[in-house]
């Protein structure tokens, strides 16, 4: 049975209550993750598979000597990686960083595309990257899923999913619109405070009441 339009105004609400009320890591520094598309599109790539602490100190240090893709294409791959250790992968990721700089200063004249295709089509960037900078750094209306949104979606009940991408599609479904760009960092709020990975917070949770996943640990 779909969620109704009321549950879901009550998950928003909460949400935005959540985001007002608690301390939450995207909250406190997601100004520190990037002012430009280009700095977006890198820090979302570092934070893929990383704590997101870690995120938040290596590209509010990176972001101090690089700036924009001409920056990342003229330093060595290996200088790179330094900078960006701490971060899962890094290795892998200061070389698909390289390659993308190279792309955008080369076919785009060093501006991020703002459309979902040509960024797909840049090496390692995937749906989620592709739609976290579209939202946050274009403002536009799209829903970038990442593992917080997929879990308490499928938590709450407003979807019944089993991958992201499928996650994406159905909120479009029960969401308004005007929340498509928002939801992402409330519910990852949410999740870094509240509706945790591990042992969620369910009695601070007011949607316990509704909550799929709340329910189930009460039979």
């Amino acid at each position: 049975m779909r969620i109704s339009k009321r549950e879901v105004k009550t998950i928003i609400s909460f949400l935005e209550e959540v985001w007002e009320n608690e301390e939450s890591l995207v909250k406190r520094y997601s100004s520190l993750k990037g002012k430009t598309p280009f700095q977006i599109l890198v820090s979302t790539i570092l934070s893929l598979r990383t704590k997101d602490e870690i995120t938040y100190s290596v590209a509010s240090e990176l972001f101090k000597d690089l700036k924009e893709a001409r920056d990342f294409v003229e330093i060595s791959t290996k200088e790179l990686e330094r900078m960006i250790y701490p971060v899962g992968f890094y290795r892998n990721k200061a070389k698909a960083i390289k390659k993308i700089a190279k792309e955008i200063l080369e076919k785009y004249g060093g501006n991020v595309p703002a459309n979902i295709d040509d960024l797909l089509n840049l090496p390692g960037v995937g749906r989620k990257t592709a739609n976290l900078v579209l939202s946050t750094a274009f403002g536009k209306n799209v829903i970038c899923v990442d593992t917080h949104v997929h879990r308490i979606s499928n938590r709450l009940g407003l979807v019944n999913t089993k991958t992201p991408e499928e996650t994406e599609v159905e909120l479009m479904k029960v969401l308004p619109k005007n929340y498509w760009k928002k939801i992402n960092h409330l519910m990852v709020s949410f999740g870094q405070t509240i509706c945790k990975p591990v042992k969620p917070r369910c009695d601070v949770c007011k949607l316990v009441d509704l909550c799929k996943y709340y329910q189930s640990l009460r039979r």
